[in-house]
C-alpha cells in the first residue's frame, strides 16, 4: 500500500467518477429502452470498443497471458457479474426516477469500502472511523422508517460496487486486457436474454432510429472509458483513497435529480442525506490524519 497516493491515480479516479456522476444525464435520453436493453448494448459495444484498442495497442499477449490463469478468470467473472448488475439496477432506477435513491447507494459505497477492508482484509478501524459506519447505520435507520421499507435501491448499488472495487483490486491485470474480459464474461448472459426476447418478438439489436443507435454506440463507449480510469485508479490508491474520490459521483447526481430531473426530496429523506454526509466527513478528518501520518 503506498505511503502517498499516486497522482495518476488520483487523475484516473477523478475522470471515472467524473463522467459517472453525468451518466443519469446521458441515460435519460435513452428513456423508452428497457434497461435490459441498454446493459446488453454497453456491453457489447463497450467491448467492441475495448477490443479495437487491444488491437491498436497490439496487447493481445496480455490477454492471452491472464487467459491461462483460472483465477484470475475467476475473478474477473466475478467482477463481472458485480458491476454488470449495478449498471442494471442504476438503469432501472434512472428510467424509474429514482436518481435521488442512485445517489444515496454511491454515498454509501465509501463506507462500505471500510467494512470491506475490515472484514476482508483485516484492517483496523479506527474510532473516527466506527463512527462514521454508525451514522450510515442510523441514516439507513432513517430510511428504512421513512420508506416503510428498505432503501434496496440504494444498498445494492453500494454493496455491488464496493464489491466490485475490491474484487478488482484483487486481479493484478492491466486496466484494459480486464475490461475486455469483464464484458467478455457479460456476453454469454446477454445473447440468453436476446434470444429469450426475440421468440417473443423484441429484437434487442435492432435500433428504431438512428439517434437511439448512436446513443447506444455511445454508451458502450461511454462505459469502457471510466471503467478503464476506474481500474487504473484501483491499481493505484488504496481502498480508502478510492472511497474518497467517489463523493464525485453521487455528489452531480444528487445535483442532477434534485435540480434537473425535479425529483422530490422529502424533508425526512434530507435527514438520512445529512447523517450520511457527515459520516462522510469524520470519514474524511480520519483519512486526512492517516495521510499527515504517513507523510
Amino acid at each position: 500500500m503506498p505511503a502517498v497516493a499516486p497522482w495518476a491515480g488520483i487523475g484516473f479516479g477523478l475522470l471515472a467518477y467524473s463522467i459517472w456522476g453525468f451518466f443519469p444525464l446521458y441515460f435519460r435520453q435513452l428513456a423508452g429502452v428497457d434497461a435490459m436493453d441498454i446493459l446488453s448494448h454497453r456491453a457489447v459495444w463497450a467491448c467492441v470498443f475495448v477490443g479495437l484498442l487491444l488491437t491498436l495497442r497490439g496487447q493481445w499477449a496480455k490477454v492471452q497471458e491472464i487467459a491461462r490463469r483460472p483465477r484470475h478468470l475467476a475473478l474477473l467473472a466475478l467482477a463481472a457479474l458485480l458491476v454488470g448488475s449495478n449498471w442494471l439496477v442504476f438503469l432501472w432506477a434512472v428510467s424509474q426516477q429514482q436518481v435521488v435513491a442512485s445517489s444515496l447507494g454511491y454515498f454509501l459505497t465509501p463506507l462500505v469500502n471500510v467494512l470491506l477492508g475490515l472484514w476482508v482484509l483485516n484492517e483496523k478501524l479506527n474510532r473516527l472511523e466506527w463512527l462514521a459506519v454508525g451514522l450510515a447505520v442510523l441514516a439507513l435507520i432513517n430510511e428504512v422508517l421513512t420508506l416503510g421499507q428498505l432503501p434496496w435501491i440504494s444498498l445494492f448499488l453500494a454493496a455491488t460496487f464496493g464489491t466490485y472495487g475490491l474484487v478488482r483490486k484483487q486481479v493484478p491485470v492491466d486496466a484494459l486486457s480486464g475490461l475486455w474480459l469483464e464484458t467478455l464474461a457479460m456476453l454469454p448472459v446477454c445473447a440468453v436474454y436476446a434470444l429469450w426476447q426475440a421468440k417473443t418478438g423484441h429484437l434487442v439489436f435492432a435500433f428504431s432510429s438512428p439517434s437511439t443507435a448512436a446513443w447506444l454506440i455511445g454508451a458502450g463507449i461511454l462505459t469502457a472509458v471510466p471503467l478503464m480510469a476506474f481500474a487504473a485508479a484501483t491499481r493505484r490508491l488504496d481502498l480508502a483513497t478510492v472511497g474518497m474520490l467517489m463523493y464525485i459521483n453521487p455528489t452531480l447526481q444528487f445535483l442532477t435529480a434534485i435540480q434537473l430531473f425535479d425529483e422530490p426530496l422529502q424533508n425526512a429523506r434530507l435527514v438520512s442525506f445529512g447523517l450520511i454526509w457527515l459520516g462522510l466527513a469524520v470519514f474524511s478528518l480520519s483519512l486526512w490524519r492517516k495521510y499527515r501520518v504517513r507523510r
